[in-house]
């Protein structure tokens, strides 16, 4: 059987720009919700904890979520767990996210890594939608297999994409028989973790922003052991890419969260507070 699941966020401010609160509304059909509503950092941060109950996503599924974020909203979407794309029989398994952001809002896409079993085949596509005066930072991390414990990424493919409309495409697929592409020096070279950290803006972002984005993510991919494996560029005015290739998950986690803490106080003069689901 497969699953069908849209999940729609609407995020608006509620009261005046210095004394109103984030707040929301989601409405799911299927298995996609809403885990919880927090607000560890005070009213002007929403975080959003969402769940897929089934637990994976196989073959024939497809998933859905459309977040729309109102001028002057700031909010903050995270996962509780992995997300795992199972072995497929033949169907492809799909989900797909949509961000819009109006002039003024903030979001942060911060789910924990996506994992492709051996045998999957999956799409995962996120497309960014922000209006001129809005910014979004987030991260995507794909592990193929489960290299901790010894299980390869031997068949199936996956492929990601992502999307500022009119500014930026990226797709990538990759087929676990490409072995060129996996292990070579000018590939994934033998790594089966890659992490992508980004920032989009609605406008393009002034010189002295960027200098400074691009230095804080130098200084601590140089100061990191995987730094002969990361680097981070402005592919657009407006879009500043990170990447990340790794063995294992949670180094390549720990570096993304080093950076997007510096990234948070430098465009929004924040702490870089992680997601409190992630603590509990």
């Amino acid at each position: 059987m497969s699953w069908r699941g849209h999940l729609a966020l609407h995020y608006w401010r509620d009261g005046p720009a210095d004394a109103g609160r984030t707040v929301a509304h989601d409405l799911h059909e299927g298995p996609l919700r809403v885990l919880q509503r927090l607000y560890p950092e005070g009213p002007d941060v929403c975080h959003h904890v969402l769940v897929h109950p089934p637990g994976g996503i196989v073959g024939g599924d497809h998933l859905q979520i459309d977040a729309r974020l109102d001028e002057g909203a700031h909010a903050l979407i995270t996962t509780p767990g992995a997300t795992r794309f199972y072995r497929s029989t033949g169907a492809q398994a799909v989900q797909i996210a949509t961000l819009r952001l109006a002039a003024g809002a903030r979001l942060e896409w911060l789910p924990l890594e996506t994992i492709a079993f051996d045998g999957c085949l999956a799409a995962n596509h996120l497309r960014i939608e922000p209006a001129p005066g809005a910014e979004a930072m987030g991260w995507e991390v794909l592990a193929l297999g489960l290299p901790a414990a010894g299980a390869g990424f031997e068949r199936g493919s996956f492929e990601q994409r992502l999307e500022v409309p009119g500014v930026w495409l990226e797709r990538g697929r990759v087929d676990a028989s490409d072995r060129r592409l996996l292990d070579s020096p000018l590939g994934w070279a033998g790594q089966r973790v890659l992490a992508t950290l980004w920032f989009v803006a609605g406008s393009a972002l002034a010189p002295a922003r960027t200098e400074a984005l691009l230095e804080a993510a130098q200084a601590a991919i140089a100061n990191d052991a995987l730094h002969p494996r990361a680097g981070v560029t402005l592919v657009q005015p407006s879009v500043l890419l990170m990447r990340v290739l790794a063995p294992r998950v949670e180094p390549a986690m720990a570096l993304l969260g080093r950076v997007r803490t510096a990234w948070r106080r430098i465009v929004w003069d924040l702490p870089g507070n992680p997601p409190r689901i992630w603590r509990t």
